[in-house]
């Protein structure tokens, strides 16, 4: 053994590539190991990284990356692709501010051809690769390497049938770790997977074929249904074989004995679209990981040598446990009830639902068109259904929602976790865009939960909404602390609170608060008050229906209004200001600030300084609304100035 790792050799897959095969195995250990060590200081995507090292390796070794192109679907895999690939420097620096993204992003690396943070969209992006190369004549490959667990969207098996078009220059990995769609991987299964991926093979097959075509067609048919059949019983390939791919595998994806040869075959054919099936496990090398893989997918940091996650100090429920409890709790005197959730049971607190009442709870898969109108069908059959989805992904199901849901006016309830701004996971996660697209829609109500308390009210409210589909959100992390009810309340449609101050005159500045905002303007009202500008603070609860009526007696007794929202611009604020100039509230002076996310796709960083970032933290409510009152006082100059 060297006395210099081999990882210190390695800056890129050029450096790898220089390797004899019998180094690639103690090349991969060190990877796992480095790949442990950062995630332990920094937290991350752990076990499905793990589950690909060897896999890694072997592309890189195999292929001409950058020129062949990788697509990781998702970015969760490719830690170790981040290692070897130039920023083995950074890597510490993983889903911190300014440092490493989580996921794939191609401005951060030429050897990243394409973002992928969202599941199942690695065929289609590699198909586009492929054809483009194609039909430039240009050389060059495309990979995609797509797990399991993303094969059950059904993206995927669009882009599948479409595969043709790429010819030869588009390979599919598809990494099976979970489902265990295939026989037991040994010693025959790899020996077949190098056989039928050889070109002799190939050859042979091809030259079959041809014979076999100058017989009757029905003699030509049954031999090629028989070697359909023979393969398919082997390997288990039929499927993909049906959707035009030559189907290798399975093969252990942690043997690179198995995989090397394999691959280069691969990458040497001249079949046409070809799918690789290796069969790996998530989280292997580490134990903490392999014996848990569900806590170990996405991890605080921890202690690399005991496996223990850094706990940070107890503090108040987190919202999804709320919901989710809540959720169990209503279920028991309403048979109704019914959870569904999209491959995110922890996620969305839908497990306890689902310890509560398991005949009731349905996890999809990563299918979200599906969540969103299998709800639609159990609402028109009079059941009560929650679609609880994160914001970012339940715009990948938008046109469910309109058709199957909103145009129909069926009572299905949207429970979106995850919105705002999330921290770590950056754009690609944010729930920044529901309340816009929501609250365009005829027939939908929209709320947003200021605490926890009141989420556990919309919840309830939600669950007795049977006049069409409602929707309510609510944030990633742990509430404000605030004490829950012990009975739920039924809130009024489109009706906000008054939560300081008062709702007629006396009052220079009045904040209208959406959503979880309300903390930092209780606290710019603290400040204003400071400066001897009396302030009152409402929480409209409701996107749409807006309280018109509230807004109105606020618009029209104040001298400036400023509404805050964590969403896009295009939501609350947007509202508000066409209800003013629909009813001519702003005839007698612009006096509406509306403050929202900027427009732009923020990076990942910590929260807070996330909304510092966007303009939502009290200091900046603060200064919003003192030269709105300038601009009042004094004119547009001053306010200027």
């Amino acid at each position: 053994m060297p006395d210099t790792p081999l990882l210190d050799t390695i800056t890129y897959p050029r450096d790898l590539r220089q390797l004899q095969p019998g180094d690639l195995p103690q090349l991969a250990e060190e990877l796992r190991a480095e790949m442990i060590d950062a995630v332990g200081s920094t937290g991350g995507h752990l076990g499905s990284g793990l589950g690909v090292v060897e896999l890694t390796v072997a592309l890189h070794y195999v292929f001409d990356t950058p020129r062949d192109k990788i697509v990781w679907d998702v970015g969760h895999q490719a830690y170790p692709h981040k290692i070897i690939t130039g920023r083995r420097d950074r890597i510490r620096t993983l889903r911190q501010g300014g440092g490493l993204s989580g996921f794939t992003k191609r401005s951060e690396s030429e050897y990243d051809p394409f973002g992928a943070a969202h599941s199942s969209t690695s065929i289609s992006a590699a198909l586009g690769f492929a054809v483009a190369n194609k039909l430039a004549g240009q050389p060059g490959k495309a990979i995609a390497v797509i797990g399991d667990g993303a094969m059950s969207a059904g993206m995927a098996y669009e882009a599948m049938n479409n595969a043709e078009a790429a010819g030869d220059r588009l390979v599919v990995i598809l990494n099976d770790n979970d489902m265990s769609i295939a026989p037991p991987v040994g010693g025959l299964s790899a020996y077949l997977a190098r056989m039928v991926s050889s070109s002799e093979y190939i050859e042979l097959r091809t030259l079959a074929s041809k014979l076999a075509r100058k017989l009757s067609r029905r003699v030509h048919h049954g031999l090629e249904k028989a070697e359909e059949y023979a393969r398919g019983m082997a390997t288990g390939g039929t499927l993909f074989e049906e959707l035009g791919f030559y189907y290798v595998g399975p093969i252990d994806g942690h043997n690179l004995d198995h995989l090397i040869p394999v691959l280069e075959n691969v990458r040497d054919s001249a079949e046409g679209p070809v799918l690789v099936h290796v069969v790996t496990h998530k989280g292997k090398g580490y134990a903490p990981a392999e014996n848990s893989a569900d806590k170990y997918h996405g991890v605080t940091k921890f202690d690399v040598v005991t496996g223990e996650l850094t706990k940070g100090p107890a503090g108040p429920p987190s919202y999804q446990n709320v919901f989710g409890e809540t959720l169990a709790k209503l279920a028991e005197t309403d048979e109704r009830i019914v959870a569904i959730t999209a491959a995110m049971p922890s996620g969305t607190g839908v497990d306890k639902f689902a310890k509560a009442h398991p005949a009731r709870a349905f996890d999809v898969g990563i299918a979200e068109q599906h969540a969103v109108t299998f709800a639609a069908g159990l609402a028109a059959q009079g059941m009560r259904p929650f679609c609880a989805i994160y914001s970012t992904f339940l715009q990948r199901a938008f046109d469910q929602v309109v058709h199957d849901v909103a145009i129909q006016n069926l009572p299905v309830r949207f429970a979106i976790d995850r919105a705002g701004l999330v921290g770590a996971d950056g754009c690609t996660h944010a729930g920044s865009f529901d309340i816009t697209y929501l609250a365009t829609l005829p027939n939908m109500v929209v709320m947003a939960a200021a605490d926890e308390a009141e989420l556990v009210h919309m919840t309830y409210t939600a669950a007795l909404h049977d006049d069409g589909p409602i929707a309510f959100r609510y944030p990633r992390g742990n509430g404000t602390g605030v004490a829950l009810p012990d009975q739920p309340e039924r809130l009024e449609i489109g009706k906000g609170r008054i939560v300081r101050g008062k709702d007629g005159g006396g009052s220079k500045i009045a904040l209208l608060s959406l959503g979880t905002r309300l903390t930092e303007a209780l606290k710019a009202a603290d400040q204003l008050e400071a400066k001897g500008l009396s302030t009152t603070v409402a929480d409209l609860r409701f996107a749409k229906p807006l309280d018109s009526e509230l807004i109105r007696r606020l618009i029209t007794t104040h001298e400036v209004v400023v509404t805050l929202e964590e969403g896009a611009i295009g939501g609350l604020g947007a509202h508000v200001l066409t209800m003013a100039s629909d009813e001519g509230l702003t005839d007698a002076g612009l006096r509406i600030r509306t403050m929202r996310l900027p427009d732009l796709f923020q990076d990942h960083d910590d929260p807070a300084k996330q909304y510092d970032e966007a303009g939502l933290n009290a200091p900046q409510i603060v200064d919003t609304a003192l030269k709105a009152l300038r601009h009042n006082s004094a004119g547009v100059e001053e306010a200027r100035a």
